[in-house]
């Protein structure tokens, strides 16, 4: 029986990895995309889903979300992504008549509360669209079965020495999200960094298929963390993880959110040690693991 997943999203090159295996994974029903600013503005993230909605010829919609943070300033990512936030790849044109009219929170709220079974919820970009959808429709939370989402660390950033990148974009929104009470995985910093994929096995996805050559392209442009010996592929650790939580070494945690520090602002505060875990925090997996789960993943593309 598929899983019913809804993708939040700010593409970005490792959200279009994340993207091809939702799309195309036979474990995976995907309801729509939606978008959020953050690697680069509403309109470019938008645009980018849209491309690789044409690319895989899917009928999934796609809703365009926040264009700005609840209360934090515009922070971008277009020096790690490339000013389109997708570089590397040439994709066909796209236009907003292929876009999904209804704005982003309210598609979601409609999709939960009309399904008959609840939906796992996957933000991989900053969460402010998920915490508009919480706290303007608490009602959907019965419909939510969970949410599993890139972002955070246990250890340091990306974006600081502190914060990782998703969450020093909106870290009020983030801590309406840690708050919630529902069931939270945080897929971040940790598990990417423990799995690198190294440039010797970028350079196979070109010979995978087409959906391989793509993101090969696209991951030669991709100026992330720890690119001196490989990629790190953030997003894709979300699906993977639906797929085989069995391969994961996951630790429970009180996860908070630092909103007010001026030098630890976004910091995913995570104990260990409470006595009232909120969050199932994904830590690591065997890099060769990974990088046969990921293969295996993409194989169900075109």
């Amino acid at each position: 029986m598929k899983q019913p997943i809804i993708i939040d999203t700010d593409p970005g090159i490792d959200d279009a990895a994340a993207i091809s295996i939702a799309l195309n994974h036979p474990q995976f029903d995907l309801k729509m995309i939606t978008t959020v600013n953050g690697n680069v503005g509403i309109e470019k993230t938008t645009a980018n889903a849209l491309k690789l909605k044409k690319f895989f010829n899917s009928n999934v919609p796609v809703h365009r979300g926040a264009s700005q943070p609840l209360m934090a300033n515009i922070v971008d990512a277009s020096e790690v992504h490339g000013e389109s936030g997708m570089a590397g790849y040439e994709f066909e044109e796209v236009n907003e008549t292929e876009l999904s009219s209804t704005h982003a929170v309210e598609a979601m709220r409609d999709a939960l509360l009309q399904s008959d079974e609840p939906i796992t919820l996957i933000p991989i970009g900053p969460l402010t669209n998920i915490a508009l959808l919480l706290k303007t429709y608490p009602e959907v939370t019965a419909h939510i079965k969970e949410i599993v989402l890139m972002g955070g660390s246990a250890n340091r950033g990306n974006i600081t020495p502190a914060a990782e990148f998703n969450m020093y974009c909106d870290p009020e929104a983030a801590q309406i999200v840690f708050d919630s009470g529902l069931p939270l995985t945080m897929v971040g910093l940790d598990v990417a960094r423990s799995s690198t994929l190294l440039h010797e096995h970028v350079d196979e996805l070109k010979d995978l298929n087409q959906t391989g050559d793509m993101l090969h392209q696209m991951f030669k442009h991709y100026r992330g963390d720890d690119f001196e010996k490989g990629i790190n592929v953030y997003d894709a650790y979300t699906l993977l993880f639906l797929l085989h939580p069995e391969h994961f070494k996951v630790e429970e945690a009180h996860v908070q959110i630092e909103v007010q520090g001026e030098l630890t602002k976004g910091m995913t505060v995570t104990d260990f040690d409470s006595e009232f875990p909120n969050t199932s925090v994904v830590m690591s997996i065997d890099p060769e693991r990974f990088k046969d789960l990921f293969f295996d993943a993409l194989r169900h593309a075109k």
